[in-house]
């Protein structure tokens, strides 16, 4: 299983790569390299929010700020056209976190539903500056960022590749931080802040290193997709359609894990590029098309399509391997089967965890007599345990609790 899996991600891997090369049509590929900076933004998100149940729907906030960082500094430093943009996106990163601390150091001393409130209302001040600084000055109302040099046959090629790497740094971080002890510790405050907190762990400084890495990633694809269009308006900058699309794609593919971003924004991102090439950008289409499927996820997939896809697969494949996904339950001295008192190991259908009682099926394995097809009838008394070998639904496995070491204590 695990060869396969290795298989299928460097094939997903090569076709990624492969992708402009496979696909040259000018459409095609602008819809890819938005829906990759969809990924990564939506990864961005799924950093801070995703991990912590902090639901932000102010992080359009980060991506205007990396679009007007990176359109300053090409302005000021007069920087040319072509690569000397793309190569400054770790900057502009790090720079729109530099303008995030004072942020979250506000916001995230409230708590979850205030905590979204305050996010909202950030947007909303940041989002006025330059349509205030424009009538101070007339050089943030139309900013014209430099033309790229390359000809209309490999114009997306440059960016789609940037948006590539964009994605696979922004997935590497996620799933460091998931697997680490920094990442467990805001999967804890997901759970339950005062009881992380009780536990010595230090909640508010990891949520403010959270949502500061997750700026930085928000507005470097910002910065990314205001380079592709090329043109900077406050309007375009902060759009309150990112407050909406990063949740939205997260929730669509799983909220808190590493690879639901991108299964949603594989869905979404598609599908709103289709609506504005068939409409045209008519105002509140995407909102609308967000907030029907925000609806329709929670009440059909409230899991999101990626963990609700692992449980059904694996599932289906505990079935057909080992006859039976359900858990073992144990019960002594069972009467109704003729003969000597016995240990009687039986599987039922069960979708929840259980706990270790009783002695375990690797206990009872060395012991195990004989196997009788007669149903066993569900009665009090029984013991779940984890099962790392199943029986089917239809069997029995009987043990003479005589041979097992811990049955003559009980």
């Amino acid at each position: 299983m695990k060869i396969l899996q290795i298989l299928g991600l460097f094939a997903l891997l090569a076709f990624s790569f492969l992708f402009p090369l496979l696909f040259s049509d000018a459409v095609v590929t602008t819809v890819a390299i938005f829906t990759l900076i969809l990924m990564a933004a939506a990864t961005g998100w799924n950093l801070f929010s995703g991990y912590t149940r902090y639901l932000s729907l102010g992080h359009a906030t980060f991506y205007g700020l990396g679009a007007y960082i990176l359109a300053v500094v090409c302005q000021v430093g007069h920087v040319q056209g072509g690569f000397p943009p793309l190569l400054l996106l770790p900057l502009i990163g790090l720079m729109t976190g530099l303008c995030s601390l004072p942020l979250g150091w506000i916001a995230l001393r409230t708590r979850r539903t205030t905590f979204m409130v305050i996010t909202i209302a950030i947007f909303s001040l940041v989002s006025l500056l330059p349509n205030l600084l424009s009538g101070i000055t007339s050089q943030f109302n139309n900013i014209y960022l430099p033309d790229p040099p390359w000809n209309n046959d490999i114009f997306n090629i440059p960016f789609y590749y940037t948006a590539l790497i964009l994605l696979f740094c922004a997935l590497a971080v996620s799933w460091w931080i998931r697997l680490s002890k920094f990442g467990l510790c805001l999967l804890a405050i997901g759970d339950d802040e005062d009881r992380a907190q009780g536990l010595g762990n230090k909640t508010y400084q990891h949520k403010l290193i959270a949502w500061t890495i997750s700026s930085i990633f928000v507005g470097m694809a910002g910065a990314l997709n205001t380079y592709y269009l090329g043109l900077l308006d406050p309007g375009s900058a902060f759009e309150r359609a990112i407050n909406i699309a990063l949740p939205v794609t997260a929730f669509i593919g799983g909220i808190g894990t590493v690879g639901g971003p991108l299964l949603g924004a594989i869905f979404a991102g598609p599908l709103q590029q289709y609506l504005t090439l068939q409409y045209g950008n008519e105002q509140g289409l995407d909102l609308i098309l967000y907030g029907a499927l925000l609806l329709a996820v929670i009440l059909i997939l409230p899991q999101g399509v990626g963990p609700t896809l692992q449980k059904y697969v694996l599932t289906r494949m505990a079935f057909y391997r080992r006859g039976n996904p359900g858990a073992i339950r144990i019960r002594e001295n069972f009467n109704d089967i003729p003969g000597t008192p016995s240990l009687v190991i039986h599987s039922a259908v069960s979708h929840g965890t259980t706990r270790d009682r009783g002695p375990s099926i690797q206990e009872a394995e060395p012991i195990i007599r004989s196997i009788h097809p007669v149903p066993l009838p569900m009665r009090r008394g029984y013991r779940s345990i984890k099962a790392s070998r199943l029986v089917p639904l239809s069997q029995e496995v009987v043990v003479d609790p005589s041979t097992h070491p811990s049955s003559s204590n009980r």
